[in-house]
């Protein structure tokens, strides 16, 4: 008898292991028609029937049970001897909020490139509470108050220290050392966080002017960029961003962004020490 095929073999693999066509295809990034295709192949190619089909799944055939054992244990000695030849790139997949990937996130990614060329990071850009088991996902960064998750490490990455800034070249920059009250009387940009309300209403004071309203803190800097007021925004977002520093907000006490990971080993702690080198 000819040698199966090696492609088949992982299918029947794949779908020993879910019993399910679909969750193997998933895996494989495949098509569920192509995974059962194969599988079927093969139980014409061997003679035996492999698996019992069921509405709902599959269970393995005493053949089937038997067969998958060695043909588990074969691809894993394949995988291993392919790794000591060529290490397969590590893979770590990385939850932000979409503001914070591309004003801080983005113009760092060439140095940790370069600095770490066997992790393939992957950038989600997300707002959502992170599941990591169920999302896939390795590390996640967070703006809130120091997380209490006992099951997650956390480390504090930056305090929200939040300025006001405008366009470098708008008249808004030429007062000197203005105050909250001065502030108020031109149009006012915030984000999803509405920063703006909560302080001004600390004070007591009421906004003379607009105050456009914008869900991510990357448009409210785009909007001052464009001359259309003054924002209120991290510090940490500004980087080389033409934008002038009006004035200094309170801290938040214990407000900031935290980098949250389920493991401390291996390649999330990596990933995670950089960013905290950041």
């Amino acid at each position: 008898m000819r040698l199966p095929n090696l492609n088949a073999l992982r299918m029947f693999d794949a779908a020993a292991r879910h019993l399910n066509f679909g969750r193997a295809a998933e895996e494989l990034h495949l098509t569920q028609g192509a995974v059962a295709q194969q599988v079927r192949r093969l139980e014409a190619d061997l003679g035996h029937k492999l698996f019992h089909r069921h509405a709902r799944g599959l269970t393995l055939t005493d053949t089937g049970r038997s067969y998958h054992a060695p043909v588990q244990q074969a691809l894993a000695l394949i995988r291993e001897a392919t790794d000591k030849l060529a290490p397969a790139v590590q893979r770590v997949t990385l939850s932000v909020p979409p503001s914070f990937a591309s004003k801080w996130l983005v113009p760092r990614l060439p140095e940790f490139e370069a600095r770490h060329p066997g992790i393939d990071l992957r950038v989600v850009a997300e707002e959502n509470l992170t599941d990591f088991k169920r999302d896939g996902i390795d590390i996640a960064i967070r703006q809130g108050t120091k997380p209490q998750e006992s099951s997650l490490n956390s480390a504090l990455l930056s305090l929200v220290d939040l300025v006001a800034v405008a366009r470098q070249d708008s008249a808004l920059t030429k007062e000197d050392s203005p105050e909250l009250a001065d502030l108020a009387r031109h149009t006012l940009i915030q984000d999803g966080h509405r920063h703006w309300d909560l302080l001004l209403r600390q004070e007591g004071i009421s906004a003379a002017g607009r105050v456009l309203q914008f869900n991510q803190t990357a448009l409210a800097m785009d909007a001052a960029l464009n001359g259309q007021g003054i924002a209120l925004v991290p510090r940490i977002f500004l980087g080389s961003q033409p934008l002038k520093v009006l004035w200094q907000a309170p801290r938040l006490g214990d407000q900031g962004f935290y980098v949250l990971w389920p493991s401390a080993q291996g390649r999330a702690k990596t990933v995670v020490d950089w960013l905290l080198r950041q």
